[in-house]
């Protein structure tokens, strides 16, 4: 069957009559079963024009879909494991949890076909459809199966937010990292600094390209959540058993903060009275002030922050931690009296000291800690995780000194990097990442073994904005390629070089109909429409393999 990710076991009966369902199918939601039971009579019921009521003795002849939590079956598929079986009855759908359960009616709606994925069903038309009679049994490989989605350097509004925690659900992904500031903007409403986003939200204009582009948009960009958007947010991946990952970069990527609040720059060395939120790609140099009032703003922001992604749906919170220049700390008093005073390894000593700080913080308030691979260089507290985004090597040694990891190596699952060596690829960043690429990624090296691998939770693939102006550039550098990573994470598959990617890309022609159907602007296999290029627009390609580092 043409099922995305692959299942770990299957068995369907060639030839044999359908299962029908409809036009009228009971939906018989066992205890523990609501939260389904609601996605598919919307989700479904919208697609397909079934009410899915419950069944009554009328009905009780007819097909229908079943579901049911069977705690049972996580002893041999995993918590978050499932059993589908079509037949004369219809559809019956079994889940070791609510997790379980919910990615079983996503498989239940792959095999319907591509309009099941449609918003409504055509008017004036009863309709049966079919489902092929067998059985699926699967569950996940990693815990952790993620995607990143950068908000700060082009914002995604809400609606968008929302769109992708579906376009997540629907690949059963079920993390989503929201970065939410940086240099280039703050995109979540803090009541107690309202400055971070009457100011820091909005910069008056941005590169076009790479940052070696000649090229502006002098159009006004910005844009953020309020408190009641996050709330929304947060709830509505909850219904669909997807944790949100909230980041407040620290103490580099800061410029749009500090343009807020100018006190929390080095005020000693730079005029950051006169900093606006920064309209360049990049790292800027302008950073946070080592200092205990810069400490306490930064706990207000997290108060905040905790109470808006509950410890149930988000036990970690991302800090950043990366790409902090040290610059205007080597140059400043203030900066260098503070090293004394910490008895710190100088300038590298204060950054690590930052995150030092919040892991602790974070860790008095039930929460863990995670940040990209940097903050391993100054020790980090037993609870706290790192993103591996440099390559493979941080995720190593932080797995090794018995930390959980996230692995994101940017040389293979950044998906803003461009998808072929081409002269039409649209703003072509980084090296080439083409479907069999991501399809090939790995997220556990073969220089893990035991309990270090068993550190490894998952891994998440990274789409950072800066050259993705628009809801169609992402989507362009996203999918189908997210389809690649969500198998790679999801399914039992053989090593990079064994697996089957011809069978994939098989599979991959039902499921672009899919994407079709959802509205999704993916790249077509031949490349891009002529819609999708951005001609004179520069890059920065980078040609070979990338390093496996």
């Amino acid at each position: 069957m043409d099922l995305i990710p692959a299942p770990r076991t299957h068995s369907f009966r060639p030839g044999a009559p359908p299962c029908l369902l409809g036009p009228r199918p009971w939906l018989d939601a066992g205890p523990g079963t609501a939260g389904t039971a609601r996605w598919l009579r919307r989700e479904l019921g919208a697609a397909t024009g079934w009410d899915l009521p419950a069944p009554d003795a009328a009905d009780a002849g007819g097909a229908g879909i079943r579901l049911r939590l069977d705690p049972g079956l996580g002893a041999r598929l995993g918590p978050e494991g499932y059993a589908l079986t079509a037949g004369d009855a219809g559809a019956d759908l079994a889940g070791a949890s609510p997790a379980g359960l919910f990615w079983a009616a996503q498989t239940l709606r792959q095999l319907l076909g591509q309009d099941a994925y449609r918003r409504a069903a055509p008017l004036g038309r009863g309709r049966t459809w079919s489902l092929p009679r067998g059985t699926v049994e699967d569950g996940p490989r990693f815990a952790w199966r993620g995607m990143m989605l950068d908000v700060a350097r082009h914002f995604t509004p809400k609606d968008g937010v929302l769109r992708h925690l579906d376009l997540l659900a629907a690949h059963k992904l079920n993390v989503l990292h929201l970065h939410l500031t940086d240099d280039q903007g703050w995109r979540i409403e803090i009541a107690r600094h309202p400055r971070l986003t009457e100011v820091g939200a909005w910069r008056p204009r941005s590169r076009r390209g790479h940052r070696a582009s000649p090229l502006w948009d002098e159009t006004p960009h910005g844009g953020f959540y309020t408190q009641d958007d996050i709330r929304e947010i947060v709830a509505y991946a909850a219904e669909r058993h997807v944790a949100v990952v909230p980041e407040i970069d620290l103490p580099g990527h800061s410029q749009a903060a500090i343009a807020a609040y100018p006190e929390l720059g080095n005020t000693d060395v730079v005029d950051t009275a006169v900093l606006g939120v920064w309209d360049d790609w990049g790292v800027s140099e302008n950073v946070l002030a080592p200092t205990e009032a810069v400490l306490r703003f930064y706990e207000g922001v997290f108060e905040e922050v905790l109470e808006l992604f509950p410890a149930e749906v988000s036990p970690f919170v991302h800090v950043g931690g990366d790409e902090c220049p040290k610059g205007q700390w080597r140059a400043s008093p203030a900066a260098r009296q503070r090293i004394r005073e910490l008895g710190v390894d100088g300038e590298d000593g204060l950054q690590a000291w930052f995150v030092r700080h919040f892991d602790r913080w974070l860790a008095e308030r039930g929460r863990r800690l995670i940040g990209w691979d940097e903050i391993l260089e100054g020790g980090l507290a037993p609870g706290a995780a790192v993103s591996s985004w440099r390559g493979y090597a941080g995720g190593i040694a932080a797995a090794r000194a018995g930390h959980d990891v996230v692995m994101c190596p940017e040389q293979y699952v950044y998906l803003d990097h461009r998808q072929a060596p081409g002269p039409d690829e649209p703003v072509p960043i980084g090296y080439v990442r083409t479907l069999e690429d991501v399809y090939r990624f790995e997220p556990v090296p073969a220089e893990l073994s035991g309990e270090a691998a068993a550190r490894v939770l998952g891994a998440q693939a990274n789409v950072w904005t800066e050259v993705m102006e628009d809801q169609g550039r992402v989507d362009y550098q996203v999918f189908p390629r997210l389809a690649a990573f969500a198998e790679a994470v999801w399914s039992p598959l053989p090593g990079p070089a064994e697996r089957d990617y011809a069978g994939f890309e098989a599979r991959m022609a039902a499921h672009r109909l899919r994407l079709d159907a959802m509205g999704v602007r993916h790249r077509p296999p031949g490349g891009p429409l002529p819609w999708q290029r951005r001609p004179g627009v520069l890059g920065r390609p980078l040609d070979g393999e990338p390093p496996n580092v």
